[in-house]
């Protein structure tokens, strides 16, 4: 027998082994859980951030007005709220909060503290930045009848609006925090969630107990736990195989995978999916030459993704080729069209003539430029060292630097790059969400890419307000077809999750997005 082989028939063993039996036993409380969170958050701000590793130090400490519910994805349920209405056109949703919910400083929440919440979100202060900002532009009145009940008025229809409700993103902050000083989330933890917190020590780990006063009563199970930022790859195997930390919830690679299972055999559990979540080749359009649609188009072109996905699958976590939507998900273009596209043929050869000729015409035929990534081995560094190779097999010298995440955003935020690789970091696939990223930077801060174009926000808020799935479909494929045209920034691969945890870690749920299932409520330690 092959060691692949070998490798696979041990995948597989525990993959059955994760699935049986487990769920049937009762939670066990107590224990403290330590896990790896392989880069570490610039701040601690829900709301401006787009890093997972943003949620994955903060979520456990915060709530939101609806969450996800894993088992029945893309299925909501209630967190804050206990109960919801919403009217049949679609503009009143009306939410009844629970009682008894307080903030880790022993105040009550109200919905005076939701509606601080969702004005900082959808309309924030000077010098605040919202990520969501464009999500929750649909919003006209928020409206606090009584303490427990909150009434967003719609300006205009929004066919996703509950699912952005559940948002991980949208941490319930203090009403009179924020109207002290706006920008305190970035530095100060103060929600609602089932742990409170204790300390971060930077460059090494933050750490979190048990709210005794959580308003769901018998949870967490957990007496704390603590995230270790372990930036390196290697790193992280060794304190997973070491039972250092008991898991890493973002995702591995498949050699990674393949060598926890050849190491730790049923000690690990082994679980796969899809993922809502793709790298960008970003062009800072506000910079010469890239301010030029030919030589933007052109680097464009140059990239075979179908080629870049049969290696890259097999040594990192990318994997699938699509366009602004998730590959296989309902709206998402079918690959008879989005061959049609360019960047997206699959004849590589005749793209990177026609990618040369238009850098001739560009008066760049000899361009060289830095490429601005991040740190992150996996899946940054190959990534990275893909696209200077398709590159230079047009004639383009590029010099790759990575950075530390704090700066990689940073520079990518002010303006402070060339071509950069960005990532669409998304917790479900409605386009609502998938196409935000690429509107006018006025509209939407997400937009690295700095440009402007009023055709591509009309397309989005046509295809908002379109309620027939076949008509939204075909305006989300213009959509496509105006921004792979224009190329200010386009989807590299998309990625294929792989998240291992010690069979000792109970009660997390598995789902297509990293940003689900990390308030760690409901985990629990089977020691």
């Amino acid at each position: 027998m092959t060691r692949m082989a070998t490798a696979a028939l041990a995948i597989a063993a525990a993959l059955a082994l994760a699935a049986g039996g487990a769920s049937a036993q009762a939670p066990k409380r107590g224990g403290n859980l330590t896990f790896a969170i392989s880069a570490e958050t610039p701040h601690y701000d829900c709301h401006g951030s787009d890093t997972y590793a943003t949620l994955h130090f903060s979520a456990p400490f915060y709530s939101t007005l609806l969450q996800f519910d894993l088992p029945k994805y893309p299925a909501v349920k209630g967190d804050l709220a206990e109960s919801w209405t919403v009217a049949p056109d679609l503009k009143t949703y009306t939410f009844k909060l629970h009682r008894g919910v307080t903030f880790h400083d022993g105040s009550a929440l109200t919905s005076a503290d939701v509606k601080a919440t969702y004005d900082r979100l959808r309309n924030p202060p000077a010098g605040v930045v919202s990520t969501r900002k464009a999500t929750f532009s649909d919003i006209g009145t928020i409206e606090t009848p009584d303490a427990q009940t909150v009434v967003f008025k719609m300006k205009e229809v929004n066919a996703a609006m509950l699912e952005h409700f559940a948002s991980p993103w949208n941490c319930i902050y203090q009403a009179k925090l924020l109207g002290e000083d706006p920008n305190a989330p970035k530095t100060k933890i103060m929600g609602t969630g089932p742990f409170t917190f204790v300390e971060h020590v930077k460059g090494s780990h933050v750490a979190g107990k048990r709210n005794d006063k959580y308003f769901r009563q018998g949870l967490p199970y957990l007496d704390g736990f603590k995230g270790v930022f372990t930036l390196q790859a290697a790193a992280m195997l060794n304190a997973v195989q070491g039972g250092q930390v008991l898991g890493e919830f973002r995702g591995i690679s498949p050699a990674e995978r393949d060598r926890l299972v050849q190491a730790m055999g049923d000690k690990v559990r082994i679980e796969e999916s899809s993922w809502t979540l793709n790298l960008l080749v970003l062009f800072n359009t506000e910079k010469k030459p890239f301010d030029d649609v030919r030589v933007r188009r052109a680097l464009n072109m140059a990239i075979d993704r179908w080629g870049g996905s049969q290696g890259l699958s097999r040594t990192s976590t990318m994997r699938a080729v699509g366009g602004v939507i998730r590959p296989g998900s309902p709206m998402a273009t079918p690959e008879a069209e989005l061959v049609k596209l360019p960047g997206f043929s699959k004849d590589i050869a005749k793209s990177r003539d026609e990618a040369k000729k238009l850098l001739r015409e560009a008066g760049v035929p000899n361009l060289s430029f830095t490429l601005h990534n991040r740190n992150l081995a996996m899946p940054y560094t190959p990534a990275g060292i893909f696209l200077v190779d398709q590159w230079r097999q047009i004639g383009v010298t590029v010099d790759h630097k990575q950075y530390d995440t704090a700066p990689y955003l940073a520079g990518m935020s002010s303006g402070n790059f060339d071509v950069a690789i960005d990532f669409s970091n998304l917790f479900m696939d409605d386009s609502s969400l998938g196409l935000a990223k690429y509107l006018s930077f006025s509209r939407a801060p997400e937009n690295r890419s700095r440009s402007m174009d009023a055709e591509l926000d009309s397309l989005y808020d046509r295809h908002m307000r379109e309620l027939d799935p076949g008509k939204r479909r075909g305006l989300i494929q213009a959509f496509e077809k105006r921004l792979f045209e224009q190329s200010y920034q386009a989807p590299l691969l998309w990625w294929h999750r792989i998240v291992a945890t010690h069979k000792t870690v109970m009660g997390w749920e598995m789902s297509p997005s990293h940003n689900l299932g990390q308030d760690l409520a409901r985990v629990w330690l089977n020691q």
